[in-house]
């Protein structure tokens, strides 16, 4: 029992040195600053000096070991462009790998894909049909319109021609009107078909080249 206690009593006075050095121990804190100036020369400090504002900053220990470095302006837009390309690069390689997965579990075989492609074209083609009647039949009411708007003043040259009413002006305005949105319906349309068959054609090119397919 007088040996049990007197390792305890050691491993005490052990425990209690130990805590007393730590306390003793002085933290370790930060020495000096030191950058290098616009002008290229070296600044040192016990704080960081003026000539480093704006520029990356080494964090020094009482060693002279480099700790951190403080990131400069032109380091931290660097960064920050690098940030912004290396995301948008993950964002697209991700959309690439979303899409390669569509079209191997979407479609079996290459007439899949084009069957489809020729379904959505059939749409706009219909499409573009109904808006090309629209156009010959408005193209129509301008005709009779404009016959009978000539008739009227200013339009026609007999003295006791009576000037032109209203409701056949306002008619004729909405006429020319209605036959130019029809006619950005065309132009859009067809730059609709464009564009589907360009990314077909595209998706086409990368299901043959996942599938091996020559």
């Amino acid at each position: 029992m007088r040996f049990i206690r007197s390792v305890c009593l050691l491993a005490a006075l052990a425990c209690t040195g130990a805590a007393l050095a730590a306390q003793n121990r002085t933290p370790a804190r930060d020495a000096f600053y030191r950058c290098k100036g616009a002008n290229g020369q070296t600044y040192y400090g016990d704080s960081k000096p003026a000539a480093c504002q704006g520029q990356d900053t080494e964090v020094l220990n009482d060693r002279g070991m480099v700790m951190r470095v403080i990131e400069g302006t032109q380091s931290r837009i660097a960064r920050e462009q690098r940030e912004v390309g290396e995301s948008r690069a993950r964002k697209e390689r991700e959309a690439r790998e979303q899409h390669d997965r569509m079209l191997i579990e979407t479609f079996l075989t290459v007439e899949d894909i084009e069957r489809l492609r020729d379904q959505r074209l059939e749409l706009l083609d219909s499409k573009y049909r109904v808006t090309e009647q629209n156009i010959s039949n408005l193209r129509d009411r301008q005709a009779r319109l404009q016959s009978q708007i000539a008739r009227f003043k200013p339009y026609s040259d007999k003295e006791n021609a009576p000037p032109l009413p209203d409701h056949l002006a306002e008619e004729m305005v909405n006429t020319v009107n209605g036959m130019q949105v029809y006619a950005q319906t065309l132009a859009q349309t067809r730059a609709e078909q464009a564009e589907i068959k360009a990314t077909f054609g595209a998706d086409i090119a990368r299901f043959k080249e996942l599938k091996g397919i020559k």
